[in-house]
């Protein structure tokens, strides 16, 4: 099972960015995957999720602001980024679960400046 995400990058306040993560190795139309992230100095936080039926989860912080959605024909999910803050800097990282064990992706570094 491999993840790779991509789509990171500086931006300023207000600005936005489109994540990226390409799957392979599992059948990506069946999992409920995600997007998590973890700031410096503090824990990884779910961001938010999407199932196979296409039902989402966010976290509160960026409800409104973020969007989540996966192509399965191209077994990619994306998180739509608009109206980012510098509380929304940090390393995103694309998980889901196979087999009972969690997979996770190399992270990919959004930075908001002020």
């Amino acid at each position: 099972v491999q993840l790779q995400a991509s789509g990171g990058g500086l931006v300023q306040a207000g600005g936005s960015l489109r994540l990226s993560c390409k799957t392979s190795g599992i059948n990506f139309k069946l999992y409920t995957i995600g997007w998590y992230r973890q700031a410096p100095e503090r824990q990884r936080e779910m961001v938010a999720t999407i199932s196979a039926s296409h039902s989402t989860t966010y976290t509160d912080s960026v409800k409104g602001r973020f969007t989540i959605s996966r192509d399965n024909t191209r077994n990619t999910l994306y998180l739509q980024m608009v109206s980012l803050i510098p509380e929304d800097t940090g390393v995103y990282y694309c998980n889901t679960n196979h087999q009972g064990r969690p997979f996770w992706g190399r992270g990919t570094l959004v930075t908001v400046s002020s």
